[in-house]
């Protein structure tokens, strides 16, 4: 399983990454999420311009075995949802490149910190 040094995890299994401008985020699932829920079938997420809270639903994951909600990781706006979702089997063949789901703009970058390194993500899995 794969687990990128770069990225901060939820508990909830979502990671995210700060772009460059530092306020600008991409929030996708983990490997080890998706390797959990099986052949991912679709993938729904909530409007571009939608406001989320930290922990609040932004989307949902459904694959053959179940359907999973997905979890903000902080509070801010999403800016832009994946296009290449629609082909959903991307989440499961590169959940940390081109199976981001959305990109977010952060309302407080510093938030991003809080959340878990890889290692920490690592001993949550067991991995």
């Amino acid at each position: 399983m794969t687990i990128p040094e770069d990225l901060r995890y939820t508990k909830d299994h979502e990671w995210m990454k700060l772009l460059e401008d530092g306020s600008t985020a991409l929030v996708g699932i983990t490997d080890f999420a998706q390797s959990e829920l099986g052949d991912i079938v679709f993938v729904d997420m909530k409007a571009t311009g939608t406001m989320l809270k930290e922990h609040e639903v932004f989307g949902t994951v459904e694959a053959v075995k179940t359907v999973a909600d997905l979890f903000a990781p902080v509070a801010g706006q999403i800016l832009e949802v994946n296009t290449g979702l629609d082909n959903a089997e991307v989440v499961n063949q590169d959940p940390y490149n081109a199976g981001w789901l959305v990109k977010m703009k952060v309302s407080d970058p510093a938030a991003v910190n809080l959340l878990l390194d890889s290692a920490a993500y690592r001993q949550l899995t067991g991995e």
